[in-house]
């Protein structure tokens, strides 16, 4: 159960969700798909084209020579004592096969999409079929969700402790916006809901359909507007891995030199614990992500040296206390990033 903490304006998350259900088709993998906001069926003809074999090296290679580049015209302001500094190697300089990778810049084929077999659950089309009900003390949508996760999971063939004839596959489940007022809650209204519950009750009810079935989940969750932190608290114990994306469109980082090469923070706040007590935290913990031409890359933040007066005293002493600030987690491991 991956849980996703939206950016201020969905932009990037979005994105990051996409990447889960274009992956699931790649790989041939059984898609559902859930949103109160839009219909499942228009997220899907949204999904990023997968690169080739032959045309990814390439892709990747373009980049790799965009950031050299950059840094060849970065070299010719660096003083003369920095220059024989090591430096910090967050570019894909050499090509790795690492998953699959996408083209932003372009949509997957709808004969790619339609290839595997998927399904949707659009709360609006949910609720207009029969009456309100109210199950596991849940409100309705909730309840609704659970009920058709359930259905797909024991139909379909995912139910792991029920021997299946049929071929094994896995199941991927996308929930979009999960706790927003679209799907009939308040903890995004109020700092004192008037049911605080329903969602950490279907987080429970949804993760015990998880362990028992060959299935997936990504949920994406408008987290800077629950105001309720012992809400968010529970809801991070009752995942297994946590990530929180902040974007720097509208604030003063955006505007910050520091910050030029990036678009946002990637605050890793838990990873899973699969057979362990503790988790093997990695001592990369500063996080950053930027949006190329085609790829979304999230790598380690590094700063450039100090190449002009333009970058103020208090720009710096609020770099520091920001790092210092960059929530414990894992990330990338030796010199690798992370493509999609």
């Amino acid at each position: 159960l991956v849980f996703t903490e939206e950016d201020k304006y969905n932009l990037y998350s979005n994105l990051l969700f996409k990447y889960f259900l274009a992956e699931g088709v790649v790989c041939g993998h059984d898609l559902f798909v859930a949103s109160a906001k839009e219909h499942p069926e228009n997220i899907l003809k949204e999904l990023p084209a997968p690169l080739l074999d032959d045309t990814c090296g390439k892709e990747l290679g373009d980049e790799a020579a965009a950031v050299k580049s950059e840094d060849f015209q970065d070299s010719m302001k660096i003083a003369w004592r920095y220059q024989n500094l090591p430096k910090m190697e967050t570019s894909p300089t050499t090509y790795t096969k690492f998953g699959h990778y996408y083209d932003l810049s372009k949509k997957m084929s709808p004969e790619l999409c339609q290839s595997v077999k998927w399904h949707s659950f659009y709360l609006h089309e949910e609720l207009s079929f029969e009456p309100k009900m109210k199950a596991w003390n849940m409100n309705s949508g909730y309840a609704r969700l659970l009920q058709s996760i359930q259905r797909i999971i024991s139909q379909e063939g995912f139910d792991g402790s029920d021997p299946q004839k049929k071929q094994r596959n896995v199941l991927r489940i996308g929930i979009q916006s999960l706790g927003s007022i679209l799907w009939g809650d308040d903890v995004c209204c109020s700092d004192t809901p008037a049911d605080p519950h329903s969602l950490t009750k279907f987080l429970y009810v949804l993760r015990g359909l998880l362990r028992k079935s060959l299935s997936a989940c990504i949920i994406t969750v408008p987290a800077h507007l629950i105001q309720n932190k012992a809400i968010m608290e529970r809801v991070t114990n009752l995942s297994d891995m946590v990530v929180g994306l902040e974007s720097f469109i509208g604030s003063e980082r955006e505007t910050n030199p520091l910050y030029k090469d990036y678009h946002g923070l990637v605050h890793v706040h838990q990873i899973p614990r699969l057979n362990s007590l503790i988790c093997d935290v990695s001592d990369t913990k500063d996080l950053a992500f930027r949006l190329k031409r085609k790829l979304f890359t999230i790598e380690r933040l590094h700063l450039p040296p100090d190449l002009s007066d333009t970058v103020s005293r208090a720009s710096k002493q609020e770099l520091a206390a920001s790092a210092k600030l960059l929530s414990s987690g894992c990330g990338a491991t030796g010199k690798r990033h992370l493509d999609f």
